[in-house]
């Protein structure tokens, strides 16, 4: 018997803008996909890992806005 993991997302995207790893896989930075390695959903609806989204402020001149659309980044709840 086997399981499968995988983040629910309901996104005609099924990869990280920033990094281009699937949502099921982890960033660059990370080993294990999961909790981990969590998505973060922005008010805009795109969505990234975590990791790479915090990097990405840190590097960015524009301050934290969304790397897809440059939109000031709110972060919104994950979907139910």
């Amino acid at each position: 018997m086997a399981a499968e993991w995988c983040w629910d997302v309901k996104n005609n995207d099924d990869v990280c803008g920033i990094c281009h790893s699937e949502y099921d896989a982890c960033c660059p930075n990370c080993k294990i996909p999961g909790d981990d390695c969590p998505l973060i959903w922005g008010k805009c609806r795109h969505v990234f890992h975590l990791h790479c989204i915090m990097t990405w402020f840190q590097s960015s001149t524009h301050g934290e806005t969304c790397p897809m659309d440059r939109t000031d980044w709110e972060t919104a709840a994950a979907p139910t």
